[in-house]
């Protein structure tokens, strides 16, 4: 899975659990402080990455992620692990 599939992926997951609108979500777009999530969205967003990686995602591996861009290099690492 590219990078780009990745990122739609993630856009997706963010508008259908967050009801975050598309536009607002770019690889810049600070998980927390522009798209107001909270440390119980960012554990459903974990969940729903580990059924995209098809693998266990520890907390501690998602520690420094604070972008959507972070979130997206994270998962394509995990995916090529």
């Amino acid at each position: 899975m590219s990078q780009e599939e990745v990122y739609k992926r993630l856009k997706q997951y963010l508008e259908e659990l967050f009801e975050i609108a598309p536009e607002r979500v770019h690889r810049d777009a600070r998980l927390f402080e522009d798209l107001d999530l909270d440390s119980i969205d960012a554990v459903d967003l974990v969940v729903k990455l580990q059924e995209l990686t098809g693998r266990r995602i520890a907390p501690k591996e998602f520690k420094s992620v604070r972008t959507v861009g972070d979130v997206v290099d994270r998962v394509c690492d995990l995916l090529v692990a």
